[in-house]
């Protein structure tokens, strides 16, 4: 029987995906072919029916352009003042993000949603904003041209002549709630631009001459319908899939599109973007880095990663791949992506280079049959090739070409050296060797090259030997004839050895220097990974996540962390980020800064350390070369250390947490052991004191009066004792300060037998003071309450009649102190936990008492300088023993 319950994971994920769309603004676009047809009067229309059912709606921008209706439409709206921002010398007025914010209307209306917005602006786009509005729970109307969309870019210049610079991104206009259709036929359109109900008169005229062509209308207006349906049939798809039971298996579409160097990467990107939408199928877009791509200028590199970041943009997945095949590596990764699709862009080659050495499409073919193979017209038009050209020449692209072609010119003049150079030697040693034997020098000479140089100087190298073997050293000499016809055999064989051994080195240098980062990148994060888990503190994950990140991109590096206000600082003095990009980034969880679509200008890429529970801190990241940053596997490096490093200050704070949790629960088990032992301790001497005290206010005889008194005077000592020893423990605990002084021991004895003279009653007392001990340095104060603890003690837990020893010698660097009885002893693995605070000999002792007096023993002690310990006597007693050190005392003065 099959089981069509839905799957439990899904329904989780849809739930989550669900709550997070409900704490979001909604959007809606009112989207239309072209200007003119009236997105912003239907925006504004909508506006007032919200009003008029009771709602709030806030005109963020609004662009009129003066027309009378639309402007007619803005009554009654309030609309939110826009700031002034200075641009080179001149005040532009531009959309209030952060006045929004605050303002945080319910619905705000946002025109022109693919604006740019003038530098200097939070975000470059509009679109940017309206994002960080909908996050904060605004909603949003907009409006949107089909020509704006990324997607549709290039076919709308090829449609119009005119490219559109301003374009938005499809995800976000497939993220919409909800996309209004604002259609109009062609005819009323130019009726509409004829009547200047569009542009003034002047400015329609050039408009319906130029832009406004009916063929051009008709196509807009074709690609609007179409783009509109596109994303109906992707809503009803969706709703189909929510409702009926998926099935277990379910074959998916996954395309795979190959850039390459060539121009025209941008066409290629957007066709499969709007393949893979057509197909509801994944897309990848790879490029492949070749030794022979490995030469390419840092310009031509830096438009690739323009054109993967464009793909980026549109949703699809990026990855640059390494290897010395183009087609093997291209097929390994799609049979790895499980790819059905490959799509391909055609540029134009000569029949002999076709015929040298086949295409892409006819390697793939011939190894794979089972991929569909699509290829996409490499034709760019004359715009994108000039801006091309343009932005090779503002990058510095002609030095770097002149700089790469001089670097090449050294490798073939190397050659050349080293070929006439080996010739010289060849030349000396030709008595000495056979021809065969310096044919192996050529090669060896071959090798070298090509290792050194790479492949061309490597193949001029195996040229040139041949050369020169032949004119030299093949008889007759200083010939290029040959007499010998086995000689010919031997030119191809080295010839093809020399070319074989080249291609080889070449590929394998390659081959290393590509293992060699791959290693170098596996090691750091392991490094980064193993010392992380040693990490006790966020202070040390800070610390090791720093140094590795600032050596394995060899730029500046710091990182920022939240404070109980959740408010983002460094971690140390004189850092290099902004302190409101790295809240912004904390705050909102998306990256920010250098290369970013938020403060792109921003010297710093400021990346969020996302752990699984939250958010932990910032990482703000200087790079010397941008470039090195962006490159696919760099961002994924970047992001996994980040991941890391939030790991780890997660895991930090749940081990505080713990250790907070454990402290909370063992105060509190102390807590309740004082108040315990306070309660009994505190409650039997006030009952006997209140008792007594009745009785003494009762007619007695002189002599009970008397015995009373001394009953109430004994608990009140005892009550006293217990007060003071809790004071003393609070006193210690908040730091001792010992007023020490160079004196004899033998005077705090006897003042301690004096005040334990009641706790010694009964029993018999032994004192064995040393003749020779010396002047010690110690607070009276202290020592004497540490004697009389001890000396309390062995009265209360040893019998009436028990002898009871105190002596002191001179034991090595210290005088050991000693209190020993006759009595029980200590219970056997508690010797030095009796030290410990609220801890008694056993809990079912008859003796009052709350466990403070041997802390307070300990505390004083250590505080001298000295040790305490407790051991058991043969045959039975307790002996509790201290120290305090002799230091150097002062001379005495002889009479």
């Amino acid at each position: 029987m099959t089981d069509q319950r839905p799957d439990p994971d899904e329904l989780l994920n849809q739930l989550k995906r669900d709550e997070a769309v409900a704490q979001r603004g909604r959007l809606k676009i009112f989207f239309g072919a072209c200007a003119g047809v009236g997105k912003t009067y239907a925006m504004l229309s909508a506006a007032q029916e919200r009003v008029a059912a009771g709602g709030k709606v806030v005109a963020g921008v609004v662009e009129t352009h003066g027309r009378k209706e639309t402007e007619e439409k803005l009554v009654g709206l309030e609309l939110l003042p826009l700031k002034e921002i200075d641009y080179k010398g001149h005040k532009l007025k531009e959309f209030d993000l952060d006045a929004a914010l605050a303002l945080k209307p319910p619905l705000i209306l946002i025109d022109e949603f693919a604006h740019s917005n003038v530098p200097g602006s939070r975000h470059p786009k509009r679109w940017q904003d309206v994002d960080e509005l909908l996050a904060a729970g605004i909603d949003v109307y907009t409006t949107l041209n089909v020509q704006h969309l990324e997607s549709l870019n290039d076919v709308v210049g090829q449609i119009t002549g005119i490219v559109v610079r301003e374009t938005l991104p499809d995800k976000v206009f497939d993220s919409a709630e909800e996309v209004a259709l604002v259609d109009l036929p062609p005819e009323e359109l130019i009726g509409r631009l004829h009547a200047g109900k569009v542009y003034i008169a002047h400015q329609a005229k050039r408009a319906v001459d130029n832009f406004f062509r009916k063929g051009n209308l008709l196509a807009l207006r074709e690609l609007a319908l179409r783009r509109t349906a596109d994303r109906v049939d992707a809503q009803m798809r969706a709703y189909r899939a929510d409702q009926e039971i998926k099935p277990v298996w379910q074959a998916r579409e996954r395309l795979l599109i190959c850039l390459g160097p060539a121009p025209g990467g941008e066409k290629l990107v957007r066709s499969a973007k709007r393949m893979a939408a057509n197909l509801d199928a994944d897309w990848i877009v790879a490029y492949v880095e070749t030794p022979a791509l490995q030469r390419l200028s840092k310009a031509k590199r830096d438009h690739i990663l323009k054109v993967l970041k464009l793909a980026q943009e549109l949703g699809a997945e990026t990855s640059v791949l390494a290897g010395a095949d183009l087609a093997e590596t291209v097929e390994a990764y799609a049979v790895t992506r499980n790819v059905s699709k490959l799509v391909l862009g055609k540029s134009p080659r000569s029949r002999w280079s076709q015929m040298m050495r086949p295409t892409l499409v006819d390697e793939l073919s011939r190894r794979h049959s089972e991929f569909d193979i699509y290829v996409v017209g490499g034709d760019v038009n004359v715009e994108e090739e000039e801006e091309g050209k343009s932005r090779f020449r503002s990058a510095g692209g002609l030095y770097e070409e002149h700089e790469a072609q001089e670097k090449k010119r050294v490798g073939y003049l190397a050659a050349l050296a080293v070929t006439a150079a080996t010739t010289a030697l060849a030349a000396v040693l030709v008595p000495l060797l056979d021809l065969s034997n310096i044919i192996m020098i050529y090669l060896m000479v071959v090798v070298g090259i090509a290792v050194r140089f790479g492949r061309g100087p490597g193949v001029m190298a195996s040229f040139l030997s041949v050369a020169v073997f032949d004119f030299f050293f093949v008889p007759p000499r200083m010939s290029f004839t040959v007499s010998d016809t086995q000689y010919l055999l031997t030119f191809i064989v080295m010839l093809t050895v020399a070319l074989t051994i080249s291609q080889l080195t070449a590929r394998m240098s390659f081959s290393v220097r590509i293992a060699t980062q791959r290693e170098r990148r596996t090691r750091s994060l392991y490094d980064l990974g193993r010392e992380l888990a040693g990490a006790l503190t966020a202070q040390q994950i800070l610390d090791i996540g720093t140094s590795h990140v600032e050596a394995l991109f060899q730029a500046r590096c710091e990182m920022l962390i939240p404070n109980s206000q959740e408010q983002v600082r460094a971690a140390g003095e004189g850092g290099i980020a902004d302190a409101g990009v790295a809240q912004w980034v904390y705050d909102h969880q998306q990256p920010a800064g250098l290369g970013t679509d938020t403060l792109p200008s921003n010297a710093a890429l400021y990346v969020p350390l996302k752990a699984p529970m939250r958010t932990r801190g910032v990482l703000a990241l200087v790079p010397p070369d941008p470039h090195q940053v962006f490159i696919p596997e760099q961002q994924r490096l970047l992001e996994t250390c980040a991941a890391q490093i939030a790991l780890a200050l997660e895991r930090v704070h749940y081990v505080e947490v713990a250790q907070d949790a454990i402290v909370a629960m063992e105060s509190e088990r102390l807590r309740n052991s004082v108040l315990s032992a306070i309660s009994h301790d505190l409650r039997t001497p006030l009952t006997t004191m209140v008792g007594l005290s009745t009785l003494l206010a009762q007619a007695l005889p002189r002599e009970r009066q008397l015995e009373v008194a001394h009953s109430i005077h004994d608990e009140a000592l005892r009550m006293n004792n217990l007060v003071t020893n809790l004071l003393d423990m609070a006193r210690l605990q908040s730091g001792v300060r010992l007023n020490k002084q160079w004196q004899l021991l033998d005077d705090v004895v006897g003042s301690a037998l004096r005040s334990a003279d009641t706790a010694l009653a009964g029993h018999q007392l032994q004192v064995e003071l040393s003749a020779n001990l010396p002047l010690l340095a110690f607070d009276e104060v202290l020592i004497e309450r540490v004697l009389v603890n001890l000396l309390q003690n062995a009265g209360k837990y040893t019998p009436p009649g028990s002898t009871i020893r105190l002596a002191a010698d001179v034991s090595g660097s210290a005088v050991s102190i000693s209190v020993c009885d006759d009595g029980p002893g200590v219970p056997a693995g508690l010797e030095s936990r009796l030290f410990d605070k609220f801890t008694r000999g056993t809990s079912e002792s008859p003796t009052p008492g709350v466990g403070l007096g041997l802390a307070i023993c300990r505390s004083i002690v250590e505080a001298h300088g000295g040790v305490i310990s407790a051991a058991n006597r043969e045959p039975h007693g307790a002996c509790f023993t201290f120290t305090l050190p002799l230091g150097h005392p002062p001379r005495v003065p002889e009479e």
